[in-house]
């Protein structure tokens, strides 16, 4: 049997090994906390208390998928916030799944194509770390700009509903119900929010930072001052609709004016690594020093970092402020 079929073998092996611990129970420790804090909740009087055990409730039965391996995690909390603004019904315990699988698979596809065994790896750790980050990124990208190119149209919708008499609950509920997608997943929250206890502001910044986008702290502060303040709600969220409008146009314009030096950006990027496969599939022997000689070694690692520099460079060059 050859080393490519024993990494694969073994690769293989530790990704089941590692699926079975994470999938294994909570700690015995933890455990305990729980039951403590359960009697607690259980005896509680005050109406505080009765409404933050059941927040916790909620919090538990929101991680009862992810494991004790998860814990281990450096900046656990904002994965796990990362992956919740996607929408989806992921867990973090999936995330690391999907890392190992693609970690595995990578690796063993270039060691089955008869690549150096540093290069499979150094591949198989990119797309293992890259591949999820980025999947879960564009999710998240796409969902906020669905929810941004809908908002103006909810801002609308509770304007009438505010001059029709409504009062501001009322008026998010209406838009929970009649605006499908993430406009109305996210009032939604916020009714579900209100209910439990919170106040509106804090409803409303809870989903501001779950969202992170401007657009809707920018409602944020215009319902908090109104509510401070006083005056005419629906105008000034009239106004605010218009403002929203017109930031939207305005970033097309800016992605229209900036196509051509993004698109030159990934063509100047990926022209080197296009080269390097075309010549490793034509002469695998003409590149392999990059693998074994110490010089080429450092100077494709330099390359790489002065690609990146340049990379970061053309990215700031055509990132634009609105």
């Amino acid at each position: 049997m050859n080393l490519p079929v024993i990494l694969i073998v073994a690769g293989a092996i530790l990704a089941f090994a590692l699926l079975v611990i994470l999938v294994g129970g909570p700690s015995a420790g933890k455990a305990k906390t729980r039951r403590l804090a359960m009697v607690k909740d259980r005896h509680a009087a005050s109406t505080e208390a009765v409404v933050a055990a059941q927040m916790r409730k909620t919090i538990q039965s929101g991680r009862a998928g992810d494991s004790s391996l998860t814990n281990l995690l450096p900046r656990r909390e904002e994965l796990e916030k990362r992956i919740r603004r996607t929408g989806k019904n992921w867990t973090l315990t999936q995330y690391m799944f999907a890392t190992m699988i693609v970690f595995v698979v990578a690796t063993g596809a270039m060691l089955v194509v008869r690549a150096p065994v540093l290069m499979a790896g150094l591949v198989g750790l990119l797309l293992s770390l890259g591949l999820p980050y980025l999947v879960v990124g564009m999710t998240i990208k796409k969902r906020v700009a669905a929810f941004n190119s809908r908002f103006p149209d909810a801002i609308d919708l509770l304007v009438r509903g505010l001059k029709s008499g409504l009062p501001v609950t009322e008026t998010f509920q209406v838009v929970s119900q009649e605006l499908p997608g993430p406009v109305g997943e996210e009032f939604k929250g916020v009714i579900e929010r209100i209910r439990i206890g919170n106040t509106m502001e804090a409803a409303l910044q809870e989903s501001a930072e779950m969202l992170g986008t401007p657009e809707f702290q920018f409602f944020c502060i215009t319902i908090q001052i109104q509510r401070e303040t006083g005056g005419n709600l629906a105008e000034t969220l009239a106004n605010l609709s218009d403002v929203l409008r017109k930031r939207a146009q305005m970033k097309l314009k800016i992605r229209a004016m900036s196509s051509e030096a993004k698109a030159s950006a990934y063509i100047v990027g990926a022209l080197p690594f296009f080269v390097f496969g075309v010549v490793w599939t034509v002469n695998p022997s003409y590149l392999a020093g990059f693998f074994v000689e110490e010089r080429l070694i450092i100077a494709g690692i330099g390359g790489l970092i002065w690609m990146s520099i340049g990379a970061g460079i053309m990215a700031k060059m055509i990132s634009f402020e609105i």
